[in-house]
């Protein structure tokens, strides 16, 4: 069995199987009247749909559309809370109501967990697979075909049909022969890559798909400019390639960021920073005269320039704004050792996250002089300026942080940065915040 058209709605009634007997055996008094069953279920299915929560891509993971399982937590968990407010003759315990919620959650990911292990297992022990060709041979091949290669999404790269004969062993024929292999081989899917035929080629194969029951994918001639966080738009029925659609280019995107950024740091600073500062105030000045508080001019969102604040662990110097700190600096105070040993130096940051000029995670800031040096040596460099810098990053847990002594340097930091902007998740800005307090607790060489 190569594919089923049951595996949606059996999801659909294992879903609502899961919510209707949680709600049964946890909260039976508010759930055993019709109309609250009705809505139950109703919402459910009329934000799932909305969401466009059930098809599922061949190519998709466990992992591939979290950020979609979360939203739909949250609008559901708001559709389920506003029931309540329509029950006053019922006496309910929200903190209870709040633990059946997050048993029904938790109940769901289970089930997709192991819906997704299961599908894997299928698929490896060789079900619910789909034969692939590829006509049309280019740079993408061997890409492509690392996708087709991965067992667990069920491909059977059958091989590949080009003008140019090859002697390798996957090599199928000429483009005209390919016809009747895809009959007789019962093909599912052609892969079509589009810089190796001509037009009238491509109508035929087009004609061909679509009177065989063939699916038929185009592989675009990507001049090799195409990237991970790209997308396609129709304006009308022309495609227009989006290069660069961030997660954080959507309002709502932003403001579950904001959200979390001003929570965060509203505890840090409570909890911290309130008994922190009066008593660094006091280690600091016994040592050196200065401020408290070193402020320096960073770039920010589209080079926005901000002050961005640090405990001060130096001797007041003419250099910090164009000298970064190395090993061994003359100028780090022994407290200061301390603070940049343990980066509590950066605390303060957390007010520009206040103040709305950094996040907690994001691209670490850079003084303006090595802005404006590296946008010329670093490809690619100013794409980290898309979004607000971050106390902490990605970069930054991988270990490219501090002094910068070669050039490998700074390019792997602006890559790393690069992929946190094409790849953000609230997931991800947790896994870096938790690795960046493991780091902290540890040391790191480069924290100095």
């Amino acid at each position: 069995m190569k594919s089923s058209v049951f595996v949606i709605p059996i999801s659909i009634l294992l879903h609502l199987l899961i919510i209707n007997s949680s709600l049964f055996f946890l909260t039976p008094e508010t759930y055993l009247l019709v109309p609250n069953i009705i809505y139950y279920n109703v919402s459910w299915l009329l934000i799932t749909f909305n969401l466009n929560f059930y098809p599922t891509g061949r190519k998709e993971r466990f992992f591939t559309n979290l950020k979609k399982l979360v939203y739909l937590y949250i609008i559901y968990g708001l559709a389920y809370f506003s029931l309540f407010a329509f029950m006053k003759e019922f006496s309910i315990s929200i903190q209870y109501q709040l633990y059946v919620f997050l048993v029904i959650c938790l109940c769901l990911t289970i089930y997709r967990v192991l819906f997704y292990i299961f599908r894997r297992t299928y698929r490896m022990e060789g079900g619910n697979f789909v034969n692939v060709v590829v006509i049309g041979k280019d740079g993408n091949l061997k890409k492509i075909k690392q996708v087709f290669d991965e067992p667990d999404l069920g491909y059977r790269y059958q091989g590949y049909f080009d003008e140019q004969k090859s002697e390798s062993s996957m090599y199928l024929g000429r483009i005209s022969d390919s016809y009747s292999y895809i009959i007789e081989n019962s093909i599912d899917q052609i892969y079509c890559t589009v810089s190796k035929l001509s037009q009238i080629e491509l109508k035929d194969l087009i004609a061909f798909a679509d009177n065989n029951f063939k699916k038929l994918k185009i592989i675009p001639d990507n001049k090799e400019i195409f990237s991970r966080a790209m997308s396609i738009e129709l304006y009308d029925t022309i495609p227009v390639v989006n290069l660069r659609k961030l997660p954080l280019d959507l309002e709502f995107s932003k403001i579950v960021k904001r959200i979390f950024d001003v929570v965060f740091a509203s505890l840090v600073v409570l909890t911290i920073l309130s008994w922190l500062i009066p008593l660094l105030y006091v280690l600091i000045k016994l040592e050196s005269q200065g401020s408290l508080f070193f402020k320096q001019k960073r770039h920010g969102t589209n080079r926005k320039v901000f002050w961005c604040y640090k405990f001060r662990s130096m001797q007041v110097n003419t250099e910090a704004d164009f000298t970064m700190t190395s090993k061994n600096d003359m100028r780090v105070t022994r407290i200061g050792k301390i603070i940049r040993k343990t980066s509590i130096d950066e605390l303060p940051q957390f007010f520009n996250v206040l103040l709305g000029d950094m996040s907690v995670v994001g691209p670490r800031p850079h003084m303006e002089l090595h802005t404006t040096q590296y946008e010329f040596q670093v490809d690619k460099y100013l794409v980290r300026h898309l979004v607000k810098p971050g106390i902490t990053g990605l970069a930054q847990i991988k270990g490219y942080r501090g002094e910068i002594l070669k050039s490998a340097d700074i390019i792997n930091r602006i890559r790393y940065d690069i992929f946190y902007i094409e790849k953000w998740s609230l997931q991800l800005d947790l896994m870096i915040i938790f690795h960046t307090i493991l780091n902290t607790t540890k040391g790191e060489d480069n924290a100095y």
